[in-house]
């Protein structure tokens, strides 16, 4: 059964059809979903998805194009959520600088904040780093990453001499569909590079489908395609990919 460590399926894209589509993963290979939050709306969507689905669970925290949101009483719900029995990891955070609708300031503000949060209860992270590759990796450093409760860098996107970096730090790569794409030759040396105990498989549904489905609305059904490119890339066979990134998302997640 393959994992699925981000998905967001408190997306309005899934609106139509979201029980449905839910329902069926398990009978379709997928045996276990973190649904990722990102606005302070989805805090409450992911509770509930979590309490509703036996195989779902969850990671609270806010984007950082969603931080002016962000205040005491937001940081403290957060904390409190994080509490719950299901809810395995404080995500998904970082900076984003492409977008850049907050200043990097207020985005390095949250997202230290949220890691702090990470630290003082014993969650995982998930941290999203969009062309804010420096600053991410220093605010890793500087709050001593390595050494919390692990962590993933969610659709990874930098090159091999990031990549190690991180991975020297005991973290997780998040991986997705972005590695079918005939374009993304740095995905792909990354992935060749990094031990497959590192790697974690993710969609980031409803974003970011995998060839051959580019340009539709994405979901969990994806997964293995990914897992195949992965398999091809390192030379091993699929369902070794499927266990060994199952393996290490439950170790991460504590499941």
């Amino acid at each position: 059964m393959i994992f699925e460590s981000h998905a967001h399926y408190d997306d309005e894209a899934f609106d139509d059809d979201r029980e449905a589509l839910l329902s069926s993963l398990q009978e379709s290979g997928i045996g276990t979903v973190v649904n990722v939050c990102a606005s302070v709306d989805s805090l409450d969507d992911t509770v509930r998805l979590m309490e509703a689905y036996p195989f779902v669970y969850g990671a609270v925290g806010i984007h950082p194009d969603e931080v002016g949101d962000m205040d005491e009483q937001v940081l403290e719900k957060i904390r409190r959520l994080s509490r719950h029995p299901k809810a395995v990891a404080i995500g998904e955070i970082g900076l984003d600088y492409h977008w850049d609708t907050h200043s990097h300031d207020v985005q390095k503000k949250w997202f230290r904040a949220q890691m702090e949060i990470a630290r003082q209860e014993e969650k995982p992270f998930i941290v999203h780093s969009r062309d804010a590759a420096e600053d991410t990796l220093n605010i890793a450093k500087e709050l001593r990453a390595g050494d919390m409760s692990g962590g993933i860098i969610h659709c990874f996107s930098y090159p091999v001499e990031i990549a190690r970096e991180y991975l020297n730090m005991g973290l997780y790569l998040g991986i997705g569909g972005v590695l079918t794409f005939p374009n993304a030759r740095k995905l792909k040396e990354v992935a060749a590079y990094a031990p497959l105990e590192q790697i974690v498989l993710e969609t980031d549904s409803p974003y970011l489908s995998p060839v051959p489905h580019r340009g539709k609305r994405n979901s969990s059904l994806n997964l293995p395609y990914i897992a195949k490119e992965l398999a091809n890339i390192k030379g091993l066979s699929y369902d070794q990919v499927v266990d060994v990134t199952c393996a290490n998302a439950k170790k991460l997640f504590g499941l």
